[in-house]
């Protein structure tokens, strides 16, 4: 993966400058893509991208702004065929001083945090950021265009069979009723 000038993705947060932005440019070569492929169940990933930049943001608190681009095949949910999505998202993480997260005290309410910080590491571990948006980002059920029509012919095949050939359990009752209000009209007219 490259990164603007340099090989590293690991960004240590000592070297990060305080008054400026640092700019990224993630692009895995193709042994990292074909590996992230696998491990995310991808039939290929043949782009992958992921720039911003790394700002300081008061009390040493960080906040990565970048744009997501990615070309992954995944396969159909129902026909296992390959499909082809381009992805395109905004990523941003906050990272702050443990000091600046509150922690709840046992027993207490939890309330969502307005800002969805996560504890600053001494490494920012930007290829790790990009697996997760990735993740996040993919499509979760994968549609290929013959899938529609191969959902309903699976549909109709599992369809139970129809209304008229199956017997109404109301009916046989209501015949049991009658035969037994027929059996007692028969007994009380003997008597």
């Amino acid at each position: 993966m490259s990164r603007s000038g340099k090989s590293d993705d690991r960004l240590r947060v000592a070297a990060l400058r305080n008054n400026a932005p640092t700019a990224f440019d993630i692009r895995p070569d193709e042994h990292k893509r074909a590996a992230l492929a696998d491990s995310l169940g991808l039939l290929a990933l043949r782009k992958l991208r992921l720039a911003g930049e790394i700002r300081p943001e008061g009390r040493g608190s960080w906040r990565l702004v970048a744009e997501l681009g990615a070309t992954v095949t995944q396969p159909c949910v129902v026909t296992l065929d390959p499909v082809t999505n381009r992805i395109d998202e905004s990523v941003e993480r906050l990272w702050r001083p443990d000091e600046q997260i509150a922690t709840p005290a046992e027993g207490s309410e939890i309330e969502t945090p307005e800002d969805d910080a996560d504890p600053l590491p001494d490494v920012i571990d930007l290829g790790a950021v990009l697996q997760e948006a990735l993740t996040l980002a993919l499509p979760l059920y994968p549609h290929s265009e013959g899938a529609a029509e191969a959902a309903a012919a699976l549909a109709e095949e599992a369809a139970p069979e129809a209304e008229e050939a199956r017997p109404n359990p109301f009916a046989a009752l209501s015949g049991l009723r009658d035969k037994l209000a027929g059996d007692t009209d028969d007994g009380e007219n003997g008597a």
